[in-house]
């Protein structure tokens, strides 16, 4: 049964609540930490290794940035998921 603003939630429903924003803004920490480390690896190998390293240090730049769009999606769209209380199945 999907919550509605005004139905009142019980006290376990929103800490239960505030858990999960809390675990949905350390898991986008996660994808920042991941995308700053491929940031310095790619950095590192452009730096160290500017002729065999090149495309290497280039491709890591780029996974860089797109693990951290896909990580501002994610937190975008669970975080709207929390504030209308209302959960999307997994798909499998």
């Amino acid at each position: 049964m999907p919550l509605t603003p005004s139905s009142p939630l019980s006290l376990s429903d929103r800490l239960a609540l505030q858990r999960t924003r809390l675990a949905n803004e350390r898991t986008l920490l996660t994808y920042v930490r991941t995308s700053l480390a491929l940031v310095g690896f790619g950095l590192a190998l452009l730096q160290f290794h500017p002729g065999r390293g090149g495309r290497l240090g280039y491709s890591a730049l780029a996974v860089a940035g797109l693990v951290l769009l896909v990580g501002l999606v994610r937190f975008r769209a669970h975080r709207r998921q929390l504030l209308n209380c209302q959960y999307l199945p997994e798909a499998d």
